[in-house]
């Protein structure tokens, strides 16, 4: 199929987001339902060879969808082309979340870590000081609407993983050091909102989704119930 000679004008559906700038997480993702689909033998390697190149030179979203509009998407695959996402705002609504940290996690010549199932407190502050902190937020539970994250790593490393479904927002930045978190728009009207602030001095911060994993029914999961809490045993 040669993709380079189709008109120009696709076919869109009234909630395409036409003009909607493609991530580095979206070309991914459309890649992989490449590769599954030449792994079940509806795409030869030529055939997945050109298609992978289209999607890596892709602008927007709309630019997309033509190299999957003929296959089905990936098993669990937390993105299609032509879903409308969510976007949100760069920082919480005043009030929305409370200036106390409910959890720290220190890291000095040493190590920190919460993985997991647990639960995530509103607010949670992380210090790495010639040390590690890892928060993966993967298989967390998610009471609350909005989380904040403050990062402050000095001659540190501070690594945040949240679901690939939930939304993530990210302001800070680094002295000699490095402050990295990809933006995430949740397809899912509602789902919690992870926004990362800190400050790198010779140290690295960074944020992004772990591939794979997804927060189950991120609507639902706002405000679990005592029931959840206690099926989960938590």
């Amino acid at each position: 199929m040669d993709l380079e000679k189709r008109p120009a004008a696709q076919e869109t559906t009234p909630s395409t987001p036409v003009g909607l700038r493609a991530s580095d997480a979206d070309r991914d993702r459309v890649a992989d339902i490449l590769r599954e689909a030449l792994a079940e033998g509806r795409l030869t390697a030529e055939e997945h060879a050109e298609r992978v190149e289209g999607v890596y030179r892709a602008k927007t979203v709309a630019e997309l969808e033509p190299y999957v509009r003929d296959l089905p998407a990936a098993p669990g695959a937390p993105f299609a082309p032509g879903t409308p996402v969510h976007p949100v705002p760069a920082r919480p609504a005043a009030g929305s979340i409370p200036p106390a940290p409910d959890e720290n996690l220190v890291a000095v010549f040493s190590s920190s870590s919460r993985r997991g199932r647990w639960r995530v407190s509103p607010r949670t502050h992380a210090y790495a000081i010639f040390g590690t902190v890892e928060i993966d937020l993967s298989e967390a539970v998610f009471e609350h609407p909005h989380i904040a994250i403050k990062a402050v790593s000095i001659f540190g490393n501070v690594e945040i993983l949240v679901p690939e479904n939930v939304s993530l927002r990210g302001n800070g930045g680094g002295v000699l050091g490095n402050f990295e978190v990809d933006t995430l728009d949740s397809t899912e009207a509602g789902a919690p909102v992870v926004y990362v602030d800190g400050i790198s001095v010779l140290g690295n911060i960074e944020a992004k989704a772990r591939k794979g994993k997804r927060l189950v029914n991120a609507l639902k999961s706002v405000g679990a119930s005592d029931r959840l809490r206690k099926h989960l045993g938590l």
